[in-house]
């Protein structure tokens, strides 16, 4: 090796630029390599991504019905879940520092409505929430939280982030209507075809295609604002189409101007819960039962996506782990809790935040812009729902190639309890559609392997006691306690 080599690799690297002003120091963002402007894209392509929540939310739960029958106001569920959104991503921007926005959690939500609700009322089913938020705040202040994510490897912490990266990947081509769900009634063991029936056909799938084409041909040439550029191209292209041409749907939101862009909030569900309503109509067993799975899902799911955006983002240090990540973990908790508050659900870290870190987003201040966009929905929900699918889903795509391809190399494929269990993790999270349930399937691999050749020492005891508590979970339908 010649000496300028040497010198090349033993130099340390050069000195992080000083802040511009109080604002650049608040957020960290020359610190971080990263700019206002990259900071503002991030946000807006964050936004994008998420904003379908703002719909789909609203349609879980405002189809559940309680176990009197009753059903929550449509009008009133969008208003709870835009606020709430939009105040606990302003907060994780505000005191995490970190481009994670928050919003209703989907799988959650349908706990909710098909566990819950029907076996008690919607003010007590949100008070069951309300308490999982309140147990995982609890879990921070003690350091269990934290223990338990230093705990994992760092091999599985990459295969962790892989997953997370094929998972919002398949949710992109789920979403964008590239690949669909074959119905029961075709009898085969085959989930999901392409297109509609197997075949790509319309205009909506057209502008998914032409959109992952253009962002990747973006990202080669190294364009700044590759994924947002491709978000508004494509949104007017969806736009001039279904004003042109006969489009028989575009799912979720239908890229039209709308006639009356303003919409008044209505708050009415603001605050209606009862903590503890819901033990009375279930007993104290099945209600903490039900706590638990909220708990879960919640704690798992922001664990996987908290891990994934982090590492991608590079706000981890040489060992995997985050500077500040108790006030991330805590905000999370605040936002469980502020979910069954506003009766939207619990709110969880969004994986689709991995759009704005594509764009190139390292600070909290992507989640005010963000936030700020959720703040301004409240009052022109119309127009948030306008980008339809079709246009934001391909960010998913790049997004997913861009994590595999940063995260893949960094695992050790020749100790195979490690590889075996973050190649479990990788695949369970889109077989399953489930972060939660890759978590749990790769922690439970990982620690039984370890036993078994005979490694069990390098197993931390904050694994074997997740592990239980996963198999445990993973058991309580055959044990009768769901």
């Amino acid at each position: 090796m010649s000496p300028s080599a040497t010198a090349k690799v033993d130099s340390p690297p050069p000195a992080p630029l000083p802040p511009v002003n109080g604002f650049d120091r608040f957020f960290k963002i020359t610190e971080r390599g990263s700019t206002v402007s990259r900071e503002i894209r991030g946000g807006f392509a964050t936004f994008f991504a998420m904003a379908y929540i703002i719909v789909l939310n609203p349609i879980i739960l405002g189809s559940a019905k309680d176990m009197y029958g009753h059903q929550l106001n449509g009008g009133q569920l969008v208003t709870a879940t835009v606020l709430t959104a939009a105040f606990t991503t302003l907060l994780m921007g505000v005191i995490g520092n970190v481009p994670i926005a928050l919003a209703a959690g989907l799988g959650v939500n349908t706990v909710v409505a098909l566990q819950l609700a029907p076996r008690m009322s919607w003010p007590d089913a949100m008070g069951m929430v309300v308490l999982a938020g309140f147990v995982v705040m609890l879990l921070v202040a003690t350091g269990l939280r934290e223990r338990v994510m230093n705990a994992v490897p760092l091999g599985l912490r990459k295969g962790i982030a892989i997953g997370i990266g094929l998972f919002i990947m398949l949710i992109g081509l789920v979403d964008s209507g590239f690949v669909s769900r074959i119905p029961d009634a075709a009898h085969t063991t085959v989930p999901l075809q392409l297109g509609g029936n197997g075949h790509l056909l319309g205009w909506p799938v057209l502008v998914f295609i032409l959109g992952v084409l253009l962002t990747l041909a973006l990202l080669v040439r190294k364009i700044p604002g590759a994924i947002l550029i491709s978000i508004v191209a494509m949104t007017g292209l969806a736009m001039i189409i279904n004003a042109v041409a006969t489009v028989p749907s575009w799912g979720l939101t239908t890229p039209k101007w709308p006639g009356n862009p303003v919409a008044n909030p209505d708050f009415g569900l603001i605050g209606k819960i009862s903590l503890f309503g819901g033990f009375d109509k279930v007993g104290v067993l099945t209600g903490t039962l039900f706590v638990f799975t909220v708990l879960l899902s919640t704690f798992f799911d922001a664990m996987g996506t908290i891990m994934g955006i982090s590492d991608e983002a590079e706000l981890t240090d040489a060992e995997g782990n985050m500077p500040g990540i108790n006030r991330v973990l805590f905000v999370d908790g605040i936002a469980v809790a502020a979910g069954g508050f506003s009766s939207s659900s619990a709110t969880t870290c969004f994986v689709e935040s991995t759009a704005g870190v594509g764009e190139g987003a390292r600070t909290g201040f992507a989640n005010v812009v963000t936030g700020g966009l959720f703040t301004v929905a409240l009052f022109l929900t119309p127009i948030a729902t306008m980008v339809p699918s079709q246009a934001a889903t391909p960010a998913l795509l790049a997004v997913g190639f861009l994590i595999l391809s940063g995260s893949i190399r960094q695992i050790d494929w020749d100790d195979w309890t490690i590889a075996i269990p973050a190649f479990v993790t990788m695949v369970m999270m889109p077989f399953t559609y489930s972060i939660t349930n890759g978590i749990g399937m790769g922690f439970l691999t990982f620690t039984i392997l370890r036993v078994v050749a005979g490694r069990f020492r390098e197993v931390p005891v904050a694994m074997y006691a997740v592990s239980a508590v996963f198999a445990f979970y993973y058991m309580m339908p055959a044990l009768g306690l769901t």
